[in-house]
């Protein structure tokens, strides 16, 4: 469906205008659409039978029936210097030092930053919502992406596109 890119081209925009702690942008946005869809459906589906991992099976027929996604990530996003220790760490310097932990996201990340992305999402999401584009926030979608090569961000959710007469991502 045509819409479905527009809509997703406008998701990318609300995401990267969504306000950002100290005006640092460390969000990354990306579409995908047609055979890259079903691909990476498929690899979700493979990814949780590899790792004995429920509910990517269900969410990766999702993707496959969508007509898009909409990547929402942060790559490198550096610490906000507030020393308010919501990372867990009592200052930023402690989170810069720590070791990093690689597993289906890249940590510790600095909960501003978090924070950020988050708003980005509510921001991208509310903007589907307002064409009446079905969507559902999905952090399968971003493990896989990650896993697979797909993006090479630290943290990544990804947002499903589909227009039907019934929402697919709810009641499944």
């Amino acid at each position: 469906m045509q819409g479905i890119e527009i809509v997703a081209q406008m998701m990318e925009m609300a995401a990267i205008t969504a306000p950002k702690t100290k005006g640092e942008n460390f969000v990354q946005v990306k579409t995908l659409s047609g055979e890259a869809v079903r691909r990476l459906g498929e690899q979700m589906i493979a990814y949780g039978e590899e790792h004995h991992r429920s509910n990517f099976d269900r969410d990766g027929r999702n993707v496959i029936n969508s007509q898009a996604v909409v990547l929402i990530g942060l790559k490198d996003a550096k610490t906000a210097g507030l020393n308010c220790s919501a990372c867990g760490f009592a200052t930023c310097t402690e989170l810069e030092e720590a070791t990093p932990v690689e597993e289906e996201f890249k940590g510790p990340i600095c909960a501003y930053r978090l924070l950020d992305m988050g708003i980005a999402l509510g921001s991208a999401v509310k903007t589907a919502s307002l064409f009446n584009v079905d969507n559902r926030i999905m952090y399968r979608i971003g493990a896989v992406a990650r896993a697979s090569g797909v993006v090479d961000w630290d943290f990544v959710m990804g947002i499903p596109l589909s227009v039907s007469g019934k929402s697919i991502y709810f009641d499944r």
